[in-house]
């Protein structure tokens, strides 16, 4: 498993995984500012909500390479009937996808939020939510890259199967970050469940992601 995540991390660095989320991530944020004006309260004040919406788009845009790289060259096959349990594979897969293309979204978030005049509160909060938030959308991903990891075209249906199940990430982020911001609002419960979320899909989600793998090998 230390052998498939570090590979997995170097594959993912060197063919530009990290490079397309953070770009995208950049004119997602940079766009805003053009399109509702140059008022830096409104900006302040919706500006932890636009981080995250940007960052779960980017997060969707690189879920599709998750397992296709090995589908093509045959070393999925290997993996699948491997002696390492398939959960655990792909629970190291997920690993080294969200330290290559996840991990630089949270570290891209200060510099982003300057653009969005965020208070260094509202900044270290988002960096917070999306640290323990954005792990459970990759692990929500690997059941939709799973899935469609067999079809000729299934970045645009992994996208699809993904965003509906990542909505409760969305709000619990957003809300534990506003809460950290805004009084009376509280930051704390939001922000367990957004762990306990991820700590859930840890569990359920590379289960669920080697049962259509060995579905789609058959």
């Amino acid at each position: 498993m230390k052998a498939l995540f570090l590979r997995d991390v170097r594959l993912g660095i060197a063919g530009g995984g990290a490079t397309v989320a953070v770009v995208f991530f950049l004119a997602v944020i940079a766009t805003i500012p053009f399109g509702i004006g140059p008022d830096l309260n409104l900006l302040s004040r919706i500006g932890p909500a636009i981080l995250w919406i940007g960052a779960l788009l980017s997060a969707l845009l690189t879920l599709d390479r998750l397992f296709q790289a090995d589908r093509d060259d045959g070393t999925l096959d290997l993996l699948i009937l491997g002696p390492t349990p398939l959960p655990l594979t792909v629970l190291a897969k997920c690993a080294a996808h969200w330290v290559a293309s996840g991990l630089p979204l949270v570290l891209a978030a200060p510099v982003l939020g300057l653009f969005l005049a965020l208070s260094p509160t509202a900044i270290g909060a988002v960096m917070a939510t999306l640290l323990v938030g954005t792990p459970a959308i990759t692990l929500i991903g690997a059941v939709g890259a799973a899935v469609a990891v067999a079809l000729p075209r299934g970045g645009l249906l992994v996208s699809v199967l993904v965003l509906p199940l990542a909505i409760p990430v969305l709000i619990f982020g957003v809300s534990a970050t506003y809460g950290a911001v805004n009084e009376p609002d509280p930051f704390l419960p939001p922000f367990l469940i957004l762990i306990a979320l991820t700590l859930f899909f840890a569990v359920l989600g590379p289960v669920a992601a080697a049962a259509a793998l060995k579905a789609s090998g058959e």
